[in-house]
Protein backbone atom coordinates (compact mmCIF):
# COMPACT_ATOMS: atom_id res chain seq x y z
CA UNK A 1 0.00 0.00 0.00
CA UNK A 2 1.49 2.92 -0.80
CA UNK A 3 2.61 5.48 1.97
CA UNK A 4 0.51 8.45 2.38
CA UNK A 5 1.81 11.98 2.22
CA UNK A 6 2.70 13.69 5.35
CA UNK A 7 -0.03 16.76 5.05
CA UNK A 8 -2.57 13.41 4.76
CA UNK A 9 -1.55 12.31 7.79
CA UNK A 10 -1.55 15.18 9.93
CA UNK A 11 -5.46 15.68 8.25
CA UNK A 12 -6.25 12.03 9.64
CA UNK A 13 -4.46 12.47 12.66
CA UNK A 14 -6.10 15.99 13.40
CA UNK A 15 -9.66 14.30 12.52
CA UNK A 16 -8.86 11.03 15.11
CA UNK A 17 -7.94 13.49 17.89
CA UNK A 18 -10.86 15.67 17.53
CA UNK A 19 -13.35 11.92 17.46
CA UNK A 20 -11.40 10.29 20.28
CA UNK A 21 -11.86 13.21 23.10
CA UNK A 22 -15.56 13.78 21.85
CA UNK A 23 -15.65 9.84 23.23
CA UNK A 24 -13.61 10.38 25.87
CA UNK A 25 -15.90 13.70 26.74
CA UNK A 26 -19.14 10.85 27.78
CA UNK A 27 -16.54 9.13 30.81
CA UNK A 28 -16.14 10.74 33.97
CA UNK A 29 -12.64 9.91 33.70
CA UNK A 30 -12.11 10.83 30.19
CA UNK A 31 -10.81 14.55 30.85
CA UNK A 32 -8.53 13.27 33.10
CA UNK A 33 -7.10 10.65 30.93
CA UNK A 34 -6.61 12.89 27.95
CA UNK A 35 -4.86 15.22 30.55
CA UNK A 36 -2.55 13.34 32.07
CA UNK A 37 -2.13 10.53 29.22
CA UNK A 38 -2.47 12.08 25.92
CA UNK A 39 -1.43 15.97 26.09
CA UNK A 40 1.96 15.29 27.31
CA UNK A 41 2.99 14.38 24.14
CA UNK A 42 1.43 17.30 22.31
CA UNK A 43 3.29 19.05 25.03
CA UNK A 44 6.84 17.40 23.91
CA UNK A 45 6.01 17.91 20.25
CA UNK A 46 5.78 21.50 20.73
CA UNK A 47 8.89 21.06 23.07
CA UNK A 48 10.44 19.76 20.12
CA UNK A 49 9.82 22.26 17.55
CA UNK A 50 10.68 25.29 20.57
CA UNK A 51 14.02 23.38 20.82
CA UNK A 52 14.83 23.20 17.12
CA UNK A 53 14.51 27.69 16.64
CA UNK A 54 17.77 28.88 17.88
CA UNK A 55 19.70 26.22 16.01
CA UNK A 56 17.85 26.75 12.79
CA UNK A 57 18.13 30.27 12.83
CA UNK A 58 21.76 30.44 13.84
CA UNK A 59 22.59 27.76 10.89
CA UNK A 60 20.03 29.07 8.41
CA UNK A 61 20.50 32.79 8.38
CA UNK A 62 24.77 32.47 8.69
CA UNK A 63 24.49 30.58 5.62
CA UNK A 64 22.11 32.28 3.48
CA UNK A 65 24.01 35.56 4.41
CA UNK A 66 27.68 34.21 3.88
CA UNK A 67 26.29 32.75 0.48
CA UNK A 68 25.48 36.32 -0.76
CA UNK A 69 29.09 36.35 -1.54
CA UNK A 70 28.39 37.08 -4.70
CA UNK A 71 27.13 40.35 -4.14
CA UNK A 72 30.69 41.66 -4.37
CA UNK A 73 30.70 41.11 -7.82
CA UNK A 74 27.27 41.44 -8.74
CA UNK A 75 26.20 44.19 -6.57
CA UNK A 76 23.74 46.26 -8.83
CA UNK A 77 21.65 42.83 -8.75
CA UNK A 78 22.66 41.95 -5.60
CA UNK A 79 21.47 44.80 -3.88
CA UNK A 80 18.23 45.44 -5.88
CA UNK A 81 17.77 41.43 -5.63
CA UNK A 82 18.13 41.51 -1.36
CA UNK A 83 16.77 45.24 -1.19
CA UNK A 84 13.39 44.07 -3.20
CA UNK A 85 12.62 40.66 -1.82
CA UNK A 86 13.06 42.57 1.71
CA UNK A 87 10.72 45.09 0.67
CA UNK A 88 7.82 41.99 -0.77
CA UNK A 89 8.38 40.78 2.81
CA UNK A 90 7.82 43.91 4.60
CA UNK A 91 4.55 44.86 2.61
CA UNK A 92 3.39 40.77 3.29
CA UNK A 93 3.47 40.74 7.11
CA UNK A 94 2.02 44.13 6.94
CA UNK A 95 -0.91 42.75 4.99
CA UNK A 96 -1.40 39.80 7.24
CA UNK A 97 -1.16 42.94 9.95
CA UNK A 98 -4.13 44.67 8.27
CA UNK A 99 -6.29 41.69 7.55
CA UNK A 100 -6.07 40.04 10.90
CA UNK A 101 -6.71 43.51 12.66
CA UNK A 102 -10.15 44.06 10.15
CA UNK A 103 -11.09 40.82 10.81
CA UNK A 104 -10.18 39.84 14.41
CA UNK A 105 -10.76 36.13 14.12
CA UNK A 106 -9.96 35.48 18.08
CA UNK A 107 -11.93 37.77 19.81
CA UNK A 108 -15.11 35.61 18.58
CA UNK A 109 -14.09 33.88 21.36
CA UNK A 110 -16.00 34.06 24.48
CA UNK A 111 -15.24 34.91 28.01
CA UNK A 112 -15.38 31.42 29.32
CA UNK A 113 -13.64 29.84 26.55
CA UNK A 114 -10.60 32.70 27.02
CA UNK A 115 -10.18 32.17 30.44
CA UNK A 116 -10.02 27.85 29.93
CA UNK A 117 -7.57 28.71 27.39
CA UNK A 118 -5.60 30.88 29.56
CA UNK A 119 -5.63 28.07 32.15
CA UNK A 120 -4.59 25.56 30.16
CA UNK A 121 -2.33 26.63 27.79
CA UNK A 122 -1.07 30.21 28.73
CA UNK A 123 1.23 29.30 31.51
CA UNK A 124 2.91 32.80 31.74
CA UNK A 125 0.28 35.15 29.90
CA UNK A 126 0.67 37.08 33.46
CA UNK A 127 4.45 37.04 33.16
CA UNK A 128 4.18 38.43 29.70
CA UNK A 129 1.65 41.01 29.91
CA UNK A 130 3.87 42.46 32.57
CA UNK A 131 6.82 42.24 30.77
CA UNK A 132 4.83 44.16 28.11
CA UNK A 133 4.09 46.65 30.39
CA UNK A 134 8.12 47.34 31.78
CA UNK A 135 8.48 47.92 27.82
CA UNK A 136 6.08 50.52 27.56
CA UNK A 137 7.86 52.50 30.41
CA UNK A 138 11.30 51.83 29.09
CA UNK A 139 13.03 54.84 26.90
CA UNK A 140 12.26 55.16 22.89
CA UNK A 141 15.85 53.41 21.74
CA UNK A 142 14.88 50.92 24.55
CA UNK A 143 14.19 48.65 21.55
CA UNK A 144 17.16 49.17 18.89
CA UNK A 145 19.54 48.45 22.42
CA UNK A 146 17.86 45.21 22.98
CA UNK A 147 18.74 43.63 19.81
CA UNK A 148 22.48 44.09 20.29
CA UNK A 149 23.15 41.34 22.97
CA UNK A 150 25.72 41.74 25.37
CA UNK A 151 26.54 37.94 25.34
CA UNK A 152 25.42 35.53 22.76
CA UNK A 153 25.72 32.63 24.61
CA UNK A 154 23.18 34.26 27.16
CA UNK A 155 21.17 35.43 24.71
CA UNK A 156 20.13 31.90 22.47
CA UNK A 157 19.37 30.89 25.72
CA UNK A 158 15.67 31.98 25.87
CA UNK A 159 13.75 32.34 22.44
CA UNK A 160 12.61 35.73 23.59
CA UNK A 161 16.17 36.79 23.06
CA UNK A 162 15.30 35.86 18.98
CA UNK A 163 15.89 39.06 17.39
CA UNK A 164 19.79 39.12 19.50
CA UNK A 165 20.59 35.73 17.61
CA UNK A 166 19.29 36.74 14.27
CA UNK A 167 21.76 40.79 14.69
CA UNK A 168 24.47 38.06 15.89
CA UNK A 169 24.07 35.22 12.95
CA UNK A 170 23.38 38.45 10.47
CA UNK A 171 26.61 39.75 11.80
CA UNK A 172 28.75 36.41 11.46
CA UNK A 173 27.52 35.74 7.97
CA UNK A 174 28.62 39.50 7.00
CA UNK A 175 31.98 38.31 8.80
CA UNK A 176 32.21 35.32 6.92
CA UNK A 177 31.77 37.13 3.68
CA UNK A 178 34.54 39.98 4.70
CA UNK A 179 37.34 37.74 5.31
CA UNK A 180 39.28 35.65 2.42
CA UNK A 181 37.69 32.67 1.10
CA UNK A 182 40.47 30.47 2.54
CA UNK A 183 39.89 31.73 5.51
CA UNK A 184 36.14 31.33 5.54
CA UNK A 185 35.88 27.97 3.51
CA UNK A 186 36.60 25.75 6.81
CA UNK A 187 33.78 27.50 8.91
CA UNK A 188 30.91 27.74 6.15
CA UNK A 189 31.41 24.61 5.30
CA UNK A 190 30.93 23.61 9.25
CA UNK A 191 27.63 25.49 9.12
CA UNK A 192 26.72 24.54 5.72
CA UNK A 193 27.13 20.44 7.49
CA UNK A 194 25.21 21.82 10.65
CA UNK A 195 22.79 23.21 8.40
CA UNK A 196 22.13 20.01 7.13
CA UNK A 197 21.78 18.64 10.46
CA UNK A 198 19.36 20.94 11.10
CA UNK A 199 17.37 20.65 8.55
CA UNK A 200 17.03 16.93 8.78
CA UNK A 201 15.86 16.95 12.44
CA UNK A 202 13.18 18.96 11.27
CA UNK A 203 12.16 15.72 8.88
CA UNK A 204 12.31 13.71 12.18
CA UNK A 205 10.03 16.03 14.65
CA UNK A 206 7.73 16.53 11.33
CA UNK A 207 7.59 12.35 11.53
CA UNK A 208 5.74 12.84 14.45
CA UNK A 209 3.40 15.70 13.35
CA UNK A 210 0.21 13.23 13.16
CA UNK A 211 1.01 12.13 16.37
CA UNK A 212 1.43 15.09 18.32
CA UNK A 213 -1.46 17.15 16.24
CA UNK A 214 -3.78 14.12 17.66
CA UNK A 215 -2.76 14.91 21.46
CA UNK A 216 -2.82 18.52 20.89
CA UNK A 217 -6.62 18.21 18.99
CA UNK A 218 -7.75 15.98 21.48
CA UNK A 219 -6.46 17.88 24.64
CA UNK A 220 -7.87 21.31 23.09
CA UNK A 221 -11.17 19.47 22.32
CA UNK A 222 -11.75 18.01 26.37
CA UNK A 223 -10.24 21.03 27.97
CA UNK A 224 -12.10 23.72 25.96
CA UNK A 225 -15.05 22.35 23.76
CA UNK A 226 -16.32 25.46 22.80
CA UNK A 227 -18.00 25.38 19.17
CA UNK A 228 -16.82 28.69 19.17
CA UNK A 229 -13.01 28.15 19.07
CA UNK A 230 -13.34 26.07 16.07
CA UNK A 231 -15.14 28.83 14.57
CA UNK A 232 -12.34 31.41 15.36
CA UNK A 233 -9.85 28.84 13.84
CA UNK A 234 -12.22 29.00 10.46
CA UNK A 235 -11.72 32.54 10.36
CA UNK A 236 -8.31 32.50 11.20
CA UNK A 237 -7.82 29.94 8.22
CA UNK A 238 -9.73 32.47 6.00
CA UNK A 239 -7.84 35.61 6.89
CA UNK A 240 -4.14 33.81 6.19
CA UNK A 241 -5.60 32.54 2.90
CA UNK A 242 -7.38 35.76 2.28
CA UNK A 243 -3.88 37.78 2.69
CA UNK A 244 -2.16 34.97 0.83
CA UNK A 245 -4.54 35.96 -2.03
CA UNK A 246 -3.93 39.64 -1.81
CA UNK A 247 -0.28 39.16 -1.96
CA UNK A 248 -0.19 37.25 -4.94
CA UNK A 249 -1.85 40.15 -5.85
CA UNK A 250 0.47 42.79 -5.01
CA UNK A 251 3.10 40.63 -7.17
CA UNK A 252 0.84 40.53 -10.31
CA UNK A 253 0.42 44.43 -9.94
CA UNK A 254 4.08 44.90 -9.61
CA UNK A 255 4.77 43.05 -12.73
CA UNK A 256 2.52 44.70 -14.67
CA UNK A 257 2.88 47.75 -13.46
CA UNK A 258 7.22 47.69 -13.93
CA UNK A 259 7.79 44.77 -16.61
CA UNK A 260 4.34 45.55 -18.73
CA UNK A 261 3.57 42.01 -18.58
CA UNK A 262 0.01 40.79 -18.32
CA UNK A 263 -1.36 39.24 -15.25
CA UNK A 264 -2.57 36.09 -17.17
CA UNK A 265 1.04 35.91 -18.84
CA UNK A 266 2.62 35.68 -15.63
CA UNK A 267 0.13 33.21 -14.01
CA UNK A 268 0.36 30.78 -17.45
CA UNK A 269 4.15 30.95 -16.88
CA UNK A 270 4.21 30.06 -13.15
CA UNK A 271 1.16 27.93 -12.64
CA UNK A 272 2.85 24.32 -12.62
CA UNK A 273 5.62 25.74 -10.38
CA UNK A 274 2.37 26.67 -7.98
CA UNK A 275 1.14 23.72 -8.31
CA UNK A 276 4.04 21.70 -7.35
CA UNK A 277 4.59 24.16 -4.50
CA UNK A 278 1.60 23.30 -3.58
CA UNK A 279 1.95 19.73 -3.35
CA UNK A 280 5.16 19.66 -1.70
CA UNK A 281 4.70 22.17 0.81
CA UNK A 282 8.95 23.24 0.07
CA UNK A 283 10.80 26.18 -2.02
CA UNK A 284 13.95 24.37 -2.28
CA UNK A 285 11.98 21.27 -3.90
CA UNK A 286 10.40 23.45 -6.54
CA UNK A 287 13.26 25.46 -7.48
CA UNK A 288 14.40 23.48 -10.39
CA UNK A 289 10.77 23.93 -12.09
CA UNK A 290 10.33 27.69 -11.02
CA UNK A 291 13.91 28.29 -12.39
CA UNK A 292 12.89 26.66 -16.13
CA UNK A 293 9.22 28.20 -16.02
CA UNK A 294 11.12 31.58 -15.03
CA UNK A 295 13.79 31.25 -18.26
CA UNK A 296 11.22 29.37 -20.89
CA UNK A 297 7.85 30.72 -20.04
CA UNK A 298 8.48 34.33 -18.43
CA UNK A 299 11.51 35.55 -20.30
CA UNK A 300 14.23 36.03 -17.32
CA UNK A 301 17.94 35.03 -18.78
CA UNK A 302 19.67 32.70 -17.41
CA UNK A 303 22.27 34.96 -15.70
CA UNK A 304 19.42 36.39 -13.58
CA UNK A 305 17.22 33.61 -12.62
CA UNK A 306 20.46 31.59 -11.25
CA UNK A 307 21.04 34.12 -9.03
CA UNK A 308 18.04 35.57 -8.02
CA UNK A 309 15.73 32.21 -7.27
CA UNK A 310 18.38 30.61 -5.36
CA UNK A 311 18.36 33.32 -2.88
CA UNK A 312 14.74 33.46 -3.11
CA UNK A 313 14.41 29.73 -2.19
CA UNK A 314 17.01 30.98 1.16
CA UNK A 315 15.20 34.34 1.67
CA UNK A 316 12.21 35.36 0.53
CA UNK A 317 9.32 33.73 2.28
CA UNK A 318 6.86 36.17 1.89
CA UNK A 319 3.82 33.72 2.27
CA UNK A 320 5.54 32.69 6.21
CA UNK A 321 6.02 35.80 6.77
CA UNK A 322 2.52 36.87 6.53
CA UNK A 323 0.84 33.94 8.11
CA UNK A 324 3.12 34.13 10.86
CA UNK A 325 1.88 37.67 11.45
CA UNK A 326 -1.95 36.59 11.12
CA UNK A 327 -1.23 33.45 13.89
CA UNK A 328 0.56 35.89 16.68
CA UNK A 329 -2.00 38.45 16.53
CA UNK A 330 -4.75 35.48 16.33
CA UNK A 331 -2.85 33.98 19.51
CA UNK A 332 -3.21 37.30 21.35
CA UNK A 333 -6.85 37.63 20.37
CA UNK A 334 -7.40 34.21 21.45
CA UNK A 335 -5.62 34.93 25.07
CA UNK A 336 -7.29 38.11 25.57
CA UNK A 337 -4.19 40.06 24.90
CA UNK A 338 -3.85 43.92 23.01
CA UNK A 339 -1.05 44.05 20.99
CA UNK A 340 -0.09 47.96 20.79
CA UNK A 341 1.32 49.89 17.80
CA UNK A 342 4.86 49.38 18.80
CA UNK A 343 4.34 45.50 19.35
CA UNK A 344 2.95 44.72 15.96
CA UNK A 345 5.78 46.68 14.77
CA UNK A 346 8.00 44.80 15.93
CA UNK A 347 6.28 41.32 14.30
CA UNK A 348 6.55 43.45 11.64
CA UNK A 349 10.60 43.12 11.80
CA UNK A 350 11.06 40.37 13.75
CA UNK A 351 8.57 38.02 10.56
CA UNK A 352 11.00 39.98 8.17
CA UNK A 353 14.17 39.07 9.94
CA UNK A 354 13.12 35.70 10.96
CA UNK A 355 12.13 35.02 6.54
CA UNK A 356 15.71 35.07 5.98
CA UNK A 357 16.52 32.48 8.00
CA UNK A 358 13.27 30.02 7.69
CA UNK A 359 14.37 26.91 5.75
CA UNK A 360 12.78 26.30 2.45
CA UNK A 361 11.46 22.55 3.93
CA UNK A 362 7.72 21.72 5.19
CA UNK A 363 7.16 22.62 9.18
CA UNK A 364 9.90 25.40 9.14
CA UNK A 365 7.22 28.08 8.97
CA UNK A 366 5.93 26.76 12.44
CA UNK A 367 9.59 26.74 14.09
CA UNK A 368 10.08 30.41 12.93
CA UNK A 369 6.65 31.43 14.48
CA UNK A 370 7.80 30.07 18.12
CA UNK A 371 10.54 33.13 17.24
CA UNK A 372 7.40 35.96 16.48
CA UNK A 373 5.56 34.84 19.29
CA UNK A 374 8.48 34.68 22.23
CA UNK A 375 10.00 38.13 20.55
CA UNK A 376 6.33 39.77 20.62
CA UNK A 377 5.82 38.52 24.53
CA UNK A 378 3.15 35.82 23.13
CA UNK A 379 2.30 32.48 25.08
CA UNK A 380 4.52 30.12 22.80
CA UNK A 381 1.68 27.53 24.07
CA UNK A 382 -0.77 28.63 21.50
CA UNK A 383 1.13 27.40 18.61
CA UNK A 384 -1.54 24.30 20.28
CA UNK A 385 -4.19 26.22 18.84
CA UNK A 386 -3.12 26.50 15.19
CA UNK A 387 -1.10 23.98 14.36
CA UNK A 388 -4.05 21.24 13.74
CA UNK A 389 -4.58 23.40 10.56
CA UNK A 390 -0.75 24.58 9.73
CA UNK A 391 -0.45 22.13 7.23
CA UNK A 392 -3.20 23.28 4.49
CA UNK A 393 -1.90 26.86 5.02
CA UNK A 394 1.63 25.71 4.77
CA UNK A 395 0.88 24.29 1.20
CA UNK A 396 -0.39 27.75 0.51
CA UNK A 397 2.04 30.12 1.71
CA UNK A 398 4.68 28.12 -0.12
CA UNK A 399 2.56 29.00 -3.44
CA UNK A 400 3.22 32.42 -2.57
CA UNK A 401 6.62 32.01 -1.75
CA UNK A 402 7.33 30.55 -5.01
CA UNK A 403 5.33 33.16 -6.79
CA UNK A 404 7.32 35.93 -4.90
CA UNK A 405 10.21 34.18 -6.10
CA UNK A 406 9.24 34.22 -9.85
CA UNK A 407 8.02 38.07 -9.62
CA UNK A 408 10.98 39.40 -7.80
CA UNK A 409 13.23 38.15 -11.00
CA UNK A 410 11.12 39.64 -13.51
CA UNK A 411 11.57 42.56 -11.77
CA UNK A 412 14.91 42.44 -11.18
CA UNK A 413 15.64 41.19 -14.55
CA UNK A 414 13.37 44.38 -16.66
CA UNK A 415 15.94 46.85 -14.02
CA UNK A 416 19.20 45.15 -15.44
CA UNK A 417 17.88 44.88 -18.90
CA UNK A 418 17.99 40.90 -18.62
CA UNK A 419 13.85 40.26 -19.58
CA UNK A 420 13.36 38.74 -22.72
CA UNK A 421 10.19 40.72 -25.08
CA UNK A 422 9.42 37.18 -25.96
CA UNK A 423 9.74 33.90 -23.73
CA UNK A 424 11.38 31.03 -25.26
CA UNK A 425 8.40 29.16 -25.19
CA UNK A 426 4.94 29.99 -25.45
CA UNK A 427 3.20 29.82 -22.29
CA UNK A 428 -0.02 27.92 -23.66
CA UNK A 429 2.04 25.77 -26.18
CA UNK A 430 5.54 23.92 -24.12
CA UNK A 431 6.30 22.23 -27.81
CA UNK A 432 6.69 25.85 -29.37
CA UNK A 433 10.33 27.05 -29.60
CA UNK A 434 11.51 30.83 -30.92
Amino acid sequence: MKKLALHWQILIGMALGVIFALIMTNFSWGADFVADWIKPFGTIFINALKLIAVPLILASLIKGVSDLKDISKLSKMGFRTIGTYILTTVIAVSIGLVVVNLVKPGSSISEETRTELVENYGGDAELKRQDAEKQKKAGPLQALVDIVPSNIVGASSSNANMLQVIFFAIFFGIGLILIPEEKSKPVKAFFDGFNEVILKMIDIIMLAAPYGVFALLAALVVEAPSADLFAALGMYALCVIGGLLLMIGVYILLVWVFTKKTPSFFINGISPAQLLAFSTSSSAATLPVTMERVEEHLGVEKEVSSFVLPIGATINMDGTSLYQAVAAVFIAQAFGMELDFATQLGIIATATLASIGSAAVPGAGMVMLVIVLAQAGIPEAGLALIFAIDRPLDMCRTTVNVTGDASVSMLVAKAVGKLREKPLVKNWDDSYKK
